[in-house]
């Protein structure tokens, strides 16, 4: 595990004093399935938004570790599943690829917004026939002169309701396969650009979701993230950060849920003694932490293999199938523990497993990633 320093310690324990005004009725806005901006917007002046990126834009200039460390933090202590996911969404759908892979006049004109949180961002992938499968996308983009023009439809926007800006993904060439996918950055406004009502779902209430139409929506090639046909490369890179990013918020989540069951666990007692006494509860617990210990030496290891240049194909998929599946099984477990008080909504316990499920499926389900790795493992 990393030794982490002095400076990235302060990073993480700067989050503290905003936690408070970000835990103030969160179960009231998971009933609502209310995104909540002024909480965005106080996540965004503890300086989250702008930790991976370069300080010429506004940015910390933090390395891929130390940013998966504050969300971990963030994870651990904001209660809202929903905002942590959103922030993730921001920071890895529009400000990752664009640092990266975009053009110094994208840069100029979005990462300041993107880092101060004054810009929301989210990306458009799946579509309603294509959800694992995103490179059968139907979405096409034809050139025209100094524009392209796009049609199609897609859908599991997140942050789409919301969003100020979008990474749109289409085919550029009618070969299969990834070759023929560019990345395009789109804004909201753009004529041809509609975006659907916000979709109910089980969990992550208060993070947005909807789908996208592209009515022959013009946009200039200058929008184009990366090379025309290097969108793959683009999404590739955008996948690594999302399931690191995001996954590391869930181990912060995991480790707080271990600790209320620990407490409740210690003081709940029934039958003249502690729960925690029988082995049956205490077991439950240790199996938390191996899950939750187990997670995140994958996540930062995989982080630091990942910085320092080697192939982690898959680690990435190992690290995000190893934890989604710990998250649930730890949610679940958390609501035995607490019994009947883990099945009401004033303790909270019910909506981290609504919300645990969720990590099993967003950014390639548990099946996909063991296809993955047998097809790796040469089966």
């Amino acid at each position: 595990m990393i030794d982490w320093t002095a400076e990235q310690r302060a990073l993480r324990d700067g989050l503290a004093p905003w936690l408070e005004k970000l835990n103030a009725g969160v179960r009231e806005r998971d009933a609502a399935a209310a995104f909540p901006y002024d909480s965005f917007r106080t996540v965004a002046a503890a300086g989250v938004l702008a930790l991976p990126f370069d300080e010429e834009w506004g940015g910390l200039g933090q390395s891929l570790p130390t940013t998966m460390y504050v969300l971990e933090a963030l994870g651990e202590g904001c209660r809202d599943a929903g905002l942590n996911f959103s922030v993730c969404t921001h920071m890895v759908s529009t400000g990752v690829p664009l640092q990266r892979f975009g053009s110094q006049e994208l840069k100029r004109r979005w990462l300041p917004g993107i880092c101060s949180g004054e810009v929301i961002g989210a990306h458009a992938i799946s579509e309603p026939d294509s959800g694992s499968d995103a490179l059968a996308m139907r979405t096409r983009a034809v050139r025209d002169g100094d524009d392209f023009v796009l049609s199609g439809s897609k859908a599991f926007v997140s942050n789409g309701p919301v969003a100020d800006l979008i990474t749109v993904y289409a085919r550029t060439d009618d070969r299969p396969g990834p070759l023929g996918v560019t990345a395009f950055l789109l804004e909201r406004g753009t004529p041809g650009l509609e975006f659907g009502a916000p979709v109910a779902k089980m969990g992550l209430r208060t993070s947005p979701l909807c789908e996208l139409y592209l009515n022959e929506c013009r946009v200039p090639a200058s929008h184009v993230v990366g090379r025309v046909n290097g969108g793959f490369l683009v999404l590739d890179h955008v996948m690594r950060w999302e399931i690191l990013c995001s996954f590391a918020v869930h181990a912060g989540e995991m480790r707080h849920r271990v600790d209320r069951c620990i407490e409740y666990a210690r003081t709940r007692t029934q039958f003249g003694r502690p729960i925690g006494s029988n082995q049956a509860v205490s077991h439950r617990i240790v199996d938390m932490e191996i899950g939750v210990e187990t997670a995140r030496r994958w996540l930062y290891g995989t982080a630091e293999r990942m910085a320092a240049g080697a192939n982690v194909t898959r680690d990435i998929a190992m690290t995000k199938l190893v934890t989604s599946e710990a998250n649930v099984a730890s949610a679940l477990a958390a609501v035995q523990i607490f019994g009947g008080n883990g099945y009401l909504t004033e303790y909270g316990i019910e909506a981290e497993l609504r919300n645990s499920v969720a990590s099993t499926v967003y950014s390639g389900t548990s099946e996909i990633q063991r296809n993955r790795i047998a097809a790796l493992l040469g089966l």
